[in-house]
């Protein structure tokens, strides 16, 4: 045995002893359903979920929310509430095998006990197709009931055949109101000898962004900066030295993220500066790249703004340019500002209709030749053959306009897919086009 040497020895008496304390979020996890803080919508009388443990008639859902809000404690408390074993999985962790001795652990429960399973499945949207399938005839037979858990839309993520088997809740971020109740809780668990003001409070709150293993996490971070500095009052001061403040949710790519630039776009549609900047900016704190948002901008600009304004365009592109050669953060600024252009600028959504209404026509056309007028005659047999006779030079007309000339296919009737608004600088392409149209007609 190697020998301790007093430094050793000084430095062990030193250290801090070791507990078997749990986190604050689990001390703290609801036992009953009558604990559960926040979803209401779900577990209040009268509510989905309040109604099937009244009836004790257990059926499979998928539990839909953001982080922290207390979709696996819903699970166990469930299992609780139907008097059923709870088998619990991963979707990160567990593979084929994990499935396959669940199931057998189900069958023993039902073969040997008489007793239900609830499958839980946390993260399902982790499962690959095949993994989800292997729940499929177990569901159906009624070997166990099924819950799976994620944060992602169900809609993309989990198979249709699994979907259509369980019953899909949305659970919600958990409000101030649900929180208070949580630092209420939290307090007494920590036998806390301070008291937290108003400021701090909200605050803390506010750090936490409705997540319930958060909060419980921050409130135990801070917990311990208290007792170490030996604070009675902790104020906003002490919570932002204490903590640090974790991005606003957003997963690049998923729901959030489709999500919020839905938000930002339709804040531009509407002419609401204020809030296509809010969306802007939730996007940026999130960590999106603002060169998608960029792109999206060039869209909102030519999908909606069009000819109502030619300069949202070209402003959003010169931003683009600015924003490539600035980098960030200063180039951000840059992009606010196109934002801003864009939701104030008149709207138009005439070309995009007309874009869309030419392509169906093009589409379901056929293939009906150009007319002879129309084409173009760079050879001595093309005009022999009477490619481009007739055709009229506009340059050549009054007003530089052939009145009375089509455009399209002999037997195709001339169509009017562009029409713009009385909007911006379209109210006077419109003018325009009225006077042309008008001409045509009485030549025709």
């Amino acid at each position: 045995m190697t020998p301790v040497n007093e430094s050793q020895s000084t430095a062990a008496s030193m250290a801090p002893k070791l507990t078997n304390a749990a986190p604050l979020a689990e001390r703290l996890r609801p036992t009953s359903l009558v604990e559960v803080v926040g979803q209401r919508h779900l577990l209040a009388d009268g509510k989905p979920i309040a109604n099937a443990i009244k009836a004790g008639v257990a059926h499979s859902m998928i539990l839909w929310g953001p982080p922290g809000v207390g979709k696996t404690t819903l699970a166990r408390l469930l299992a609780d509430a139907f008097g059923a074993e709870m088998i619990a999985l991963s979707a990160v962790l567990a593979g084929v095998k994990d499935i396959r001795d669940a199931i057998e652990r189900a069958q023993a429960f039902r073969d040997q006990y008489q007793r239900r399973t609830i499958m839980f499945v946390d993260e399902v949207h982790r499962f690959n197709k095949s993994q989800q399938d292997a729940f499929l005839p177990h569901v159906e037979s009624g070997l166990f009931t099924f819950i799976g858990a994620t944060t992602e839309n169900p809609s993309f993520e989990v198979n249709s055949a699994l979907l259509s088997r369980a019953q899909v809740y949305v659970l919600e971020s958990l409000d101030g109101e649900a929180l208070r109740v949580m630092l209420s809780r939290a307090l007494a668990a920590l036998e806390a000898s301070y008291t937290i003001d108003a400021d701090a409070e909200q605050l803390i709150i506010d750090y936490a962004d409705g997540d319930g293993r958060r909060f419980l996490n921050l409130l135990e971070q801070l917990d311990a900066a208290a007792k170490a500095g030996d604070v009675s009052v902790i104020s906003a001061d002490i919570v932002k030295n204490a903590l640090t403040r974790a991005r606003t949710r957003f997963d690049k790519g998923g729901e959030q993220f489709y999500d919020q630039i839905s938000a930002l776009h339709k804040s531009v549609r509407g002419s609401d500066p204020d809030a296509a900047l809010y969306w802007f900016c939730r996007m940026l704190e999130g960590g999106a790249d603002p060169l998608y948002v960029a792109r999206r901008m060039i869209r909102m600009a030519a999908e909606d703004i069009g000819l109502a304004d030619p300069r949202a365009l070209e402003i959003t592109m010169s931003a683009v340019a600015a924003f490539e050669r600035l980098g960030s953060p200063e180039g951000e600024l840059v992009l606010a500002e196109a934002v801003v252009f864009l939701a104030v600028a008149a709207k138009s959504n005439a070309v995009y209709s007309a874009y869309k209404a030419a392509r169906a026509a093009a589409a379901d056309s056929g293939t009906r030749p150009v007319p002879l007028r129309l084409r173009n005659a760079p050879t001595k047999l093309m005009k022999e053959i009477g490619y481009g006779t007739v055709y009229r030079y506009a340059h050549d007309e009054e007003g530089g306009f052939a009145a009375g000339e089509s455009y399209f296919p002999d037997d195709m009737k001339a169509q009017h897919f562009y029409r713009p608004v009385d909007r911006g600088m379209e109210a006077k392409i419109k003018e325009k086009l009225d006077a042309l149209r008008e001409m045509n007609a009485k030549k025709r």
